[in-house]
C-alpha cells in the first residue's frame, strides 16, 4: 500500500470535496470570512479548493495559499478568481513561502493532518517565522473526544437508492492518532477516502504555540465568536507573539 503522505487526503477526495463540504452549514464559511477579513496579505495553509480563500479574496484581501495536493488546487483554479490566488505546492508544515504575513490561518481540522506532535511543533515554529511582529495565526479544529470512538466505530452517514456511505474509525489513544475511511459503495464499485489525523487538545496546542514564541490571544467555540466552554465541541483559536 502506498504510504499516506501530505497529498493523499486531497488527491483522493478532490472530486467530491465541494459536493460534501462546499456549502456545509456547520463550517460557517461566511462567519469565518467575516472574522478573517482584514488588510492582508493573508496566507492559508491547506488552501484546498478555496472554500474560504475565494470569498476572502472577493472581500479585497490578498490571499496566498499552500497545499500538497495538485488535484485540490486544480479544483481551485477552475473556479472564478481561483487562477489569481498564488499557491505554493508543498507540505504546509514547512510553510514553504517567502516573506511575512499579518495573518496566517488554517481551517476545518486541517492542522491535525500533521502526523505527529513533532510535526505540529515544527509547523508552529515555521508559522511564527512568517508572521509579522503583530501578526496572528488563526486555526479552527475539533475538541478531541476519544470516548466517542472507543474500540473503533462504524457508522452509516448516507443511504440513497444507488449509494451507501460508511464512516469507519480506529484510534490509537496513546499517540492521539485516528485512522478513518469514508467508504462509498455504488453499483460502479467501492471508493475509499482515507483520513488520518493526530489530534491535540487545546491546552496542548497552547503549549506548542509557546514553544514557537506565540501565545493564545482568543479562543471561541465558533467563527461567530461564541464563548468557549467545557461543552464546546470545536474551537477557533487566535495566537500572536
Amino acid at each position: 500500500m502506498k504510504e499516506h503522505g501530505p497529498e493523499t487526503y486531497g488527491d483522493r477526495i478532490a472530486d467530491v470535496y465541494d459536493d460534501w463540504y462546499g456549502d456545509a452549514a456547520f463550517l460557517e464559511t461566511e462567519a469565518s470570512v467575516d472574522l478573517l477579513a482584514g488588510p492582508g496579505p493573508a496566507l492559508e495553509l491547506a488552501i484546498g479548493t478555496g472554500r474560504v480563500a475565494l470569498p476572502l479574496a472577493a472581500r479585497g484581501v490578498e490571499v496566498h495559499g499552500v497545499d500538497a495536493s495538485e488535484r485540490m488546487v486544480a479544483k481551485l483554479r477552475e473556479k472564478p478568481g481561483g487562477i489569481r490566488i498564488p499557491v505554493t505546492m508543498g507540505d504546509f508544515a514547512d510553510v514553504p513561502v517567502d516573506g511575512e504575513f499579518p495573518l496566517i490561518y488554517i481551517v476545518f481540522n486541517s492542522f491535525f493532518a500533521l502526523p505527529s506532535q513533532d510535526e505540529q511543533v515544527r509547523c508552529f515554529e515555521n508559522i511564527a517565522s512568517h508572521l509579522t511582529p503583530d501578526g496572528l495565526f488563526v486555526m479552527s479544529a475539533f475538541v478531541p473526544d476519544p470516548a466517542r470512538f472507543g474500540g473503533g466505530r462504524v457508522s452509516v452517514s448516507r443511504i440513497e437508492d444507488d449509494l451507501v456511505q460508511l464512516d469507519t474509525t480506529r484510534l490509537d489513544p496513546v499517540a492521539q492518532v485516528s485512522h478513518s475511511q469514508h467508504v462509498v459503495l455504488t453499483p460502479e464499485g467501492v471508493r475509499l477516502y482515507p483520513v488520518n489525523v493526530r489530534w491535540a487538545y487545546p491546552p496542548e496546542l497552547d503549549l506548542i504555540a509557546r514553544l514557537a514564541g506565540l501565545r493564545l490571544r482568543d479562543r471561541w467555540s465558533s467563527w461567530k465568536r461564541e464563548a468557549f466552554t467545557g461543552e464546546s465541541v470545536q474551537h477557533v483559536s487566535v495566537y500572536g507573539r
